[in-house]
């Protein structure tokens, strides 16, 4: 294969390069540990100040807490090994529907090949000799379909298992933050420091979501303080409201 290696040589820089925006695009488990700790630590902050906002009583602030924490996160765990799981199953689904055509349709196969080989710019005679050398081995031949026709990397299909433990530990995570003050202190005390480790924490995964996905770090943090911090406030008042009228 020196003529695919060759060729390979000249393909553009940026098609081998990995840079933080594939990183958080190609591995489920770490999409799904960033977006499982924004989940729980804007839903938990927006759900401890509501209530905070609602009743002085410190048991069920605190209650409310750590109902919300295990209840989202084992929503989010759920919801992830579903959404992965299916994802993988269409993927092997279509592996095996690959692996069947190169089998029952070999010439079929090598005509999608050659034309494949054809459009990277190799001449009719090496797609042709590339295309008989790849279906000369089936587990090549297979490896090759489900990359160059599906698009798909048969070793990154996604963990369903990986992806719904790292979204149940990160939406914990994040759902702790503003529980914790009202561990170590009650009132207004424990209003204010969760109030203020929640924006911290809002600024810092803003930040890290705009790292991932190269976006300007500084407008990201605002940017989730903002969203977060909003919702926060909106609850905490709807809580007062509600909690005036009925105590």
């Amino acid at each position: 294969m020196r003529i695919l290696r060759t060729k390979g040589e000249n393909e553009p820089e940026g098609r081998s390069m990995s840079g933080p925006g594939q990183r958080f695009t190609s591995g489920g488990s770490l999409r799904a540990a960033v977006l499982g700790m924004n989940d729980g630590l804007v839903s938990n902050f927006s759900l401890v100040m509501g209530v905070s906002g609602g009743t002085g009583d410190p048991g069920l602030i605190l209650l409310a807490g750590i109902a919300g924490l295990m209840s989202g996160a084992f929503s989010m765990a759920a919801g992830e090994y579903i959404s992965m799981r299916t994802q993988r199953d269409v993927y092997e689904h279509q592996i095996h529907v690959a692996q069947d055509e190169l089998l029952n349709k070999p010439e079929q196969q090598e005509g999608e090949l050659i034309s494949i080989y054809k459009a990277k710019g190799f001449s009719c005679r090496d797609s042709k000799a590339i295309a008989k050398q790849i279906l000369a081995d089936p587990k090549v031949a297979l490896d090759t379909k489900v990359r160059e026709i599906l698009g798909l990397n048969p070793t990154q299909l996604g963990s369903p298992i990986g992806a719904a433990l790292s979204s149940f530990l990160a939406f914990a995570l994040g759902a702790s933050v503003p529980i914790l003050p009202h561990i170590f202190y009650t009132g207004t005390t424990a209003i204010v420091f969760s109030g203020t480790c929640g924006a911290l924490s809002l600024g810092l995964v803003g930040g890290v979501l705009a790292q991932l996905t190269n976006r300007n770090i500084v407008w990201g943090s605002l940017r989730m303080l903002f969203a977060g911090g909003s919702a926060a406030i909106v609850t905490y008042g709807v809580g007062n409201l509600i909690g005036v009228a009925l105590l």
